[in-house]
């Protein structure tokens, strides 16, 4: 005879096998299924898959060019206050001041304002939700998603990715 907590046990480690035995595939072939949709679009920097395997490391290269994230707080650049310019690691187009960067307390680069024809968006629906994916306008490099709730003046939170940029300070 099994007791109620043996049979609740039971349950819920099957309820979790199914769980990942079904998303797990999804995840692996995530990105494979975001790159195809946003395969017809033409940007000003381009080069071929071995081409940005060279140009950026393991990491960049999963961020910008498979639409990675960066795990929450191990970006130097979350805690980069310096006066500067953050540009794409990508193509090093210059896409947001250090002017509108801001505390959001997520672990990652945040800012209320890119620089003018700097950066662009598309819906995201990957995972089961609806997000808006901020990219580089010149190379199309994943930086990360814009939310609507951030600080004033425009009440938009640019959550970045610091591995998909760098930052160049201005000299004193």
């Amino acid at each position: 005879m099994f007791s109620r907590r043996q049979i609740l046990l039971a349950g819920g480690g099957l309820g979790v096998a199914v769980l990942v035995a079904g998303v797990l595939p999804k995840l692996s072939t995530a990105t494979a299924v975001i790159s195809e949709a946003h395969a017809d679009e033409a940007f000003e920097v381009t080069h071929s898959d071995s081409e940005w395997h060279s140009i950026l490391s393991d990491e960049q290269y999963q961020i910008l060019r498979e639409e990675g994230t960066e795990r929450a707080y191990t970006s130097a650049l979350n805690n980069e206050h310096r006066t500067g310019t953050f540009a794409c690691a990508g193509c090093d187009l210059a896409l947001f001041s250090s002017s509108t960067k801001f505390d959001s307390r997520t672990g990652w680069p945040s800012f209320w304002a890119p620089l003018e024809h700097a950066v662009a968006t598309r819906q995201d629906r990957s995972f089961g939700m609806s997000r808006d994916e901020v990219h580089c306008r010149r190379c199309g490099g994943h930086l990360g998603h814009v939310f609507d709730d951030g600080p004033k003046p425009t009440g938009l939170r640019y959550c970045m990715n610091g591995l998909a940029m760098t930052f160049q300070a201005v000299a004193a």
